[in-house]
């Protein structure tokens, strides 16, 4: 048995609290981690086209069990509970970790199967189900841990602690007196809004699918051809290098909707570029982080906000990315307005060596982004849902990969399935740790009363309300991922805003 621990790259998903290492596997191991990627995958797939005509397992908070199961022996698996130099001391606590993902696995599935048993006793649990609501509350805690850091789960258990314990201890408008530890843990597993609810069944449903098409897409030669393609198009104007890292993280934007990947997947060639054509490193660096950011405001994936909007605000998807688009372009041609004044001042000539023309680089491998990216598209348009649109659109990928040099047989789809399910680890644990914060928050009201303090901050006044939920966004964001940034801030500011919206006649 043996492993070895990488620092995280372009299959991590979502934010910019990456785990500083994951394990890369050799031998049976990598066999067994690879096998489990390309099941979780399938099963996501068949239950999203056919799991309600199929097994009540496949649907509803049955199926977000097992979407958590399969992503929490994964996720054990790949990102280790703490980093040691020791090879013997590696090997042990590996076994280690896949004990506990396999317990975590189990926890979950044996926990929601005892659901029908637990309403029949009038919402009481016994001590084994009390054991495994714990450990599964546990495991989910410490998953995201791993994969994001310390910020998430230390919010989730300050919330929990407080609806049971602590929110009784203080005075003002956040008192709360409090429920039984009972009722806060089986509302955290059983709530719409908890664990295996709304934003878990967001997750995998809607965000699996389409983060699997983008590892459809990057396997196929799709990122190649982003930065070939940008290098064609913005490669010869002064600062050229520059405005290529801005293209190409937009364009990648489209498919990963993660900043970790966008950055180190088009970053490893559009910082050297910089750096040889005169941009100083950091300014190199800077642009390519500030673009691949962005890459979560570029439809249509959006580093998985999109969906979580749909469902929070009853919006549908196209709209939102409809609305969205230009926004991400001003974004996208404001980072390039930087680059075109920092090639000024630092004298930068225009270059035309090895820049690839447009026409090579469409013919090449155009078919392979624009065929799926157009289907997808003209699928949400016709009024198809986005599950069923995006796995058509990975059907197309296969297909369109033929018309290109890399063409993807059954290797190739192998091992973008494997892809997909390693590249939703995170954003998955994610998802399903934030609904721990979330149920808090229905439980409590604290969303009614933060909102009520925005509204009389704001002295009714919509324009300061936005200012100060554009703050508030902002020191989220310095935090938490994106997706669980917008979440905690819609629970907590949008009552508000939609009030004020309505009291000035807007709507």
């Amino acid at each position: 048995m043996s492993d070895k621990t990488t620092s995280d790259n372009d299959d991590d998903e979502t934010g910019s609290l990456a785990s500083e290492v994951v394990r890369e596997f050799s031998g049976p191991l990598r066999h067994l981690f690879v096998a489990a990627c390309i099941a979780i995958s399938v099963l996501h797939i068949v239950a999203n086209l056919y799991g309600p005509s199929l097994s009540e397992w496949l649907t509803g908070s049955k199926f977000v069990g097992l979407h958590f199961a399969g992503l929490a022996f994964i996720c054990a698996l790949r990102y280790p509970a703490f980093q040691t130099a020791s090879e013997s001391l590696a090997r042990k606590v590996l076994i280690a970790d896949i004990v506990f993902g396999a317990l975590a696995a189990f926890s979950t599935v044996m926990i929601l199967a005892s659901e029908d048993a637990i309403y029949a006793r009038g919402v009481h649990l016994s001590g084994f189900e009390w054991g495994l609501a714990l450990f599964t509350i546990f495991s989910a805690l410490e998953l995201t841990r791993r994969a994001t850091g310390w910020i998430i789960p230390l919010i989730a258990l300050t919330a929990l602690s407080y609806v049971s314990w602590w929110g009784g201890l203080i005075s003002g408008v956040f008192r709360f007196s409090g429920l039984t530890f009972e009722t806060v843990i089986f509302r955290s597993v059983f709530s719409d809004e908890g664990m295996f609810g709304i934003i878990g069944n967001i997750s995998a449903t809607f965000v699996f699918l389409f983060i699997l098409f983008g590892a459809f897409l990057v396997r196929s030669g799709a990122g190649e051809f982003i930065i070939d393609l940008a290098r064609a198009v913005a490669g010869r104007f002064v600062g050229g290098p520059g405005f290529v890292a801005v293209m190409s993280s937009g364009l990648t934007g489209t498919i990963s909707g993660s900043a970790v990947a966008n950055t180190v997947s088009t970053g490893v060639i559009t910082i050297p570029l910089m750096k040889r054509s005169g941009f100083p490193a950091r300014f190199a660096a800077g642009v390519e982080a500030a673009s691949s950011t962005g890459g979560q405001l570029m439809p249509p994936i959006m580093g998985a906000g999109a969906f979580v909007m749909a469902s929070y605000t009853q919006i549908p998807y196209l709209d939102i990315v409809a609305v969205s688009f230009l926004p991400a372009v001003v974004y996208f041609l404001s980072v390039a307005f930087f680059v075109r004044i920092e090639a000024k001042r630092q004298n930068l000539v225009s270059t035309e060596e090895d820049t690839p023309k447009a026409l090579d680089v469409l013919r090449r491998g155009g078919p392979a982004f624009l065929f799926p990216i157009g289907l997808l598209i003209t699928l949400l348009i016709v009024g198809f849902t986005p599950t069923y649109a995006a796995a058509w659109a990975i059907l197309a990928v296969v297909v369109a990969s033929w018309l290109t040099p890399n063409r993807m047989g059954p290797r190739g789809i192998l091992d973008a399935l494997a892809m997909g399910a390693r590249n939703m680890i995170m954003t998955g644990v994610l998802l399903i740790t934030v609904g721990l914060i979330v149920n808090v928050i229905a439980m409590t009201g604290v969303g009614n009363t933060f909102s009520l303090m925005i509204a009389q901050w704001a002295g009714g006044n919509l324009m300061v309300a936005i200012v100060l939920i554009a703050l508030a966004s902002l020191v989220l964001g310095m935090g938490l991922p994106v997706t669980a940034a917008y979440i905690v801030l819609a629970t907590l500011s949008a009552p508000a805003l939609h009030a004020l919206i309505q009291n000035n006649h807007l709507i």
